[in-house]
């Protein structure tokens, strides 16, 4: 029995409604159809379908068992034109999704750089700092910024770590003082992400423990480059990705704040769906974005 040409056919049944409509869309005879999908149910030792003189339905084992073969014929065909497209430029178009900050400072001249080694791709490269669903919004690779992750229906490549650092300018210091423990957080305007409606929790960790603390302060936003501004001009501490506040903490229009005391690392990652993991394009891009963001030994794999 040929397998993957039974599965096709029970398939294309349940697609098609029935087995002449199926026949027609395979180009093979009715009865051919009726022995692959047979064959595959005396292999399984299984009923799949319902069968009645006008109409074929599936049953409930045949419908689970229907989902799961799209899936393994959708991989099999993407293994089938990815071998025939390992002697071919990469072409066609890439949908890319990335947090804003980390998208205009690092991964736009990463990108650049890619497509200059293959100008038949197309990237359109959409960022936002929303959690966003790659599978149910179309996209074919997004780089996070977050806790780690897995997940059945996606894969999942580390790039790197984010540091974040405490800093402010400073004029705050010097008008407010400047903390010694994450307890005195409480007493001082702290940038953050989130709604002003509710507290953000930070995380800091130091010789003495973890110490979780409930902040707020006049700003909060969901990028990270309106709470720098807002921090260089002396509004308030913000914990942020040191990448975003490099430049100022290096001229001095922001400065770090208790650095004994660190928050958690985040992972900088890159994810894209589990039926897409042997398109040729979106294997070349993960491969160039971990050479430019995964090997900096010089850093720790620290990213900014």
């Amino acid at each position: 029995m040929d397998k993957f040409e039974s599965l096709r056919a029970f398939t294309q049944v349940v697609i098609s409604g029935g087995f002449a409509a199926a026949a027609r869309e395979m180009g093979l005879s009715r009865s051919a159809v009726n022995k692959l999908v047979i064959a595959l149910e005396n292999e399984l030792g299984v009923q799949l379908l319902h069968r009645s003189t006008r109409v074929v339905t599936p049953t409930e084992t045949g419908l689970a068992f229907h989902e799961r073969c799209l899936e393994i014929l959708a991989s099999l065909e993407e293994a089938e034109r990815s071998i025939t497209q390992l002697h071919e430029e990469p072409r066609g178009r890439l949908r890319v999704n990335a947090p804003m900050s980390f998208g205009t400072m690092h991964l736009a001249p990463a990108l650049a750089d890619f497509l200059v080694h293959y100008p038949d791709l197309q990237v359109q490269l959409t960022l936002n700092d929303r959690f966003i669903d790659p599978l149910e919004e179309g996209f074919d690779v997004t780089v996070r910024i977050a806790k780690p992750q897995t997940s059945a229906s996606l894969i999942v490549h580390p790039l790197g770590v984010a540091q974040r650092v405490l800093c402010a300018a400073p004029s705050y210091l010097e008008t407010h003082g400047i903390p010694a423990h994450p307890f005195e957080l409480r007493h001082h305007s702290c940038l953050h992400y989130g709604q002003l409606a509710v507290e953000d929790q930070w995380i800091l960790i130091g010789a003495d423990g973890d110490h979780t603390i409930s902040v707020t302060g006049v700003l909060c936003s969901n990028n990270g480059e309106v709470l720098r501004e807002a921090a260089v001009r002396g509004l308030g501490i913000t914990l942020l990705p040191r990448f975003i506040v490099e430049p100022e903490l290096q001229q001095g229009s922001l400065q770090i704040v208790m650095p004994d005391y660190h928050p958690p690392e985040l992972c900088v990652y890159v994810i894209y769906p589990v039926n897409r993991h042997l398109s040729t394009k979106i294997r070349l891009l993960v491969n160039f974005l971990q050479g430019q963001f995964g090997h900096h030994p010089e850093r720790n794999g620290s990213i900014g």
